[in-house]
């Protein structure tokens, strides 16, 4: 296809959605460090573990309402206006996040952002997956990803790079500056085409054909890839409407269930890995690892916040070539592995000692600089394990295997999970590394162990496989191993018979 470039651009543009998650995520983490930002949040030098979880709470529970607002927005006003809504409601709370005089109103603005944010996570990869030929479909979603850990990085680096300003200017501007990205896609995205699979459902063939046409053959609507792709869509939509789902509930019947179970738990193990809990709290985390100034923990987090996108860049390459089940696996083998060699090497090494004033457990073990170190660079081998495998592929899966007449209102579900699930670890994480410290990164070693075993057992493979041909995938046995020995005896019986009827 010669004019893939076109399918790159307007992935890449419409990822700006993902660079506006990372950022919000990753600003925070370096704001709650910052003394001027803590009194004037609560009028004195610190704040509770409570106090905290609950700044990072609320965006994620604004992220799980949007995510769901956002499968009706885009089955009704489409996948394209649903960005440009949610690109102006991530403004409005970035802006009252940074006029905030009090902690009242930055969770107000936390939770409008996250209204934003919730609907731009749930869309933009629905979006991308819709616009996708099957050959790099895993690799556009995977700009998604690539451009959350861009946001995170230029969070962190803003952070370092402002914390040294005297007055309210070290934390709003940081904040601020996540207005500008969201006005861009706005604007944008204005420009961006409809997603041909949503036009061809509401009965507008020729401009479908036209948006294909444009983004795999140069405009060439006479080409065999458009024609080919253009007919199965129209067929599958035909086909899919004698079933119309009509309420949420009908997402769970036997037809469909399989799918929406493996579609929530894979968002679900994402957070599970830990991941938000060393991006929410880095500073935190690598001060508990050894670091001891604050300046040094802020540039680690930033230091952290380029290795995760840089490590991002082999599953957008290559995620295509690899599949969806071994990126998976590996990845959390070896995400697991760190955390528990850090946890373990913490636990043995470092003195615990009691804070009365702040009610939480503080970790030493800055004293022995070779456990210190080690402890690091088990977290930067950690953040680069997820971002090549369950950073890119968490919404590359959900993104692709639902039929069309579900897949807004499917999408929008497992993306209120992945929501549900950060939120409730924002909450859980502070309160874990004060009171049981290393015992955080063992439990999450552990979740990454179990869930390379459940994608082993439970998840298909997906490369290669057009949207249409998902219904083909998830057909076959539940146990992955059976459905593999079930397509091996349906092929030898096949080959069998043809060879008796040579005979």
């Amino acid at each position: 296809m010669q004019a893939n470039w076109r399918v790159y651009a307007v992935s890449l543009f419409a990822a700006i959605g993902g660079f506006c998650f990372g950022y919000d995520t990753g600003v925070l983490s370096g704001v709650l460090t910052m003394d001027h930002f803590i009194f004037t949040m609560r009028g004195r030098e610190f704040l509770t573990p409570l106090e905290t979880g609950t700044l990072t709470g609320l965006l994620l529970a604004g992220c799980f309402v949007g995510a769901l607002l956002a499968g009706q927005s885009a089955e009704i006003l489409s996948r394209k206006r649903t960005i440009i809504l949610a690109s102006c409601i991530f403004m409005v709370g970035c802006a009252i996040q940074t006029a905030a005089n009090g902690y009242a109103m930055m969770v107000v603005g936390r939770a409008i952002a996250g209204l934003g944010v919730g609907s731009l996570s749930m869309v933009v990869p629905l979006y991308q997956s819709e616009l996708a030929p099957k050959e790099i479909r895993g690799r556009l979603i995977s700009l998604q990803q690539f451009m959350i850990t861009a946001g995170l990085m230029v969070a962190f680096w803003c952070g370092a790079g402002t914390q040294y300003i005297e007055g309210q200017a070290s934390w709003r501007v940081p904040i601020g500056i996540q207005i500008a990205p969201g006005f861009v896609l706005a604007i944008g995205a204005i420009f961006l085409p409809f997603s041909p699979r949503w036009l061809i459902s509401k009965g507008r063939k020729e401009e479908a054909l036209a948006v294909l046409a444009n983004l795999h053959a140069g405009g060439d609507q006479n080409a065999p890839v458009v024609v080919e792709e253009y007919n199965e869509i129209v067929q599958q939509i035909e086909l899919e409407r004698k079933v119309a789902i009509t309420s949420y509930l009908e997402l769970f019947s036997v037809k469909n269930r399989r799918r929406m179970v493996l579609g929530i738990f894979i968002q679900i193990f994402q957070q599970f890995t830990g991941i938000n809990s060393i991006m929410y709290y880095a500073p935190k985390i690598f001060l508990q690892a050894g670091i001891g100034e604050r300046s040094s923990t802020l540039i680690a987090s930033g230091v952290n916040g380029v290795l995760n996108m840089l490590a991002t860049i082999p599953a957008v390459l290559y995620l295509d070539r690899l599949g969806r089940r071994g990126t998976l696996i590996s990845g959390a083998i070896f995400m697991g592995t760190a955390m528990l060699l850090c946890g373990i090497v913490m636990g043995a090494i470092a003195e615990v000692t009691f804070n009365e004033e702040t009610g939480e457990n503080e970790v030493n073990i800055g004293f022995n600089q070779h456990a210190s170190y080690f402890c690091i660079v088990m977290i930067y081998f950690f953040v680069a394990g997820f971002a090549y495998s369950w950073g890119p592929v968490g919404w590359v899966y959900p993104a692709e295997i639902f039929p069309l007449n579900i897949r807004a209102k499917a999408t929008s579900l497992t993306t209120a999970a992945n929501w549900l699930m950060n939120f409730v670890i924002s909450q859980v994480v502070p309160i874990m590394l004060a009171d049981i410290t290393w015992g955080t990164y063992i439990f999450f070693g552990c979740c990454c162990f179990v869930m390379s075993v459940c994608v082993y057992v439970f998840y298909p493979e997906t490369k290669n496989k057009s949207l249409e041909e998902m219904d083909q995938v998830f057909d076959g046995p539940v146990l992955v191993f059976r459905q593999k020995r079930a397509y091996a005896e349906r092929h030898l019986e096949a080959a069998e018979k043809g060879s008796i009827e040579e005979k």
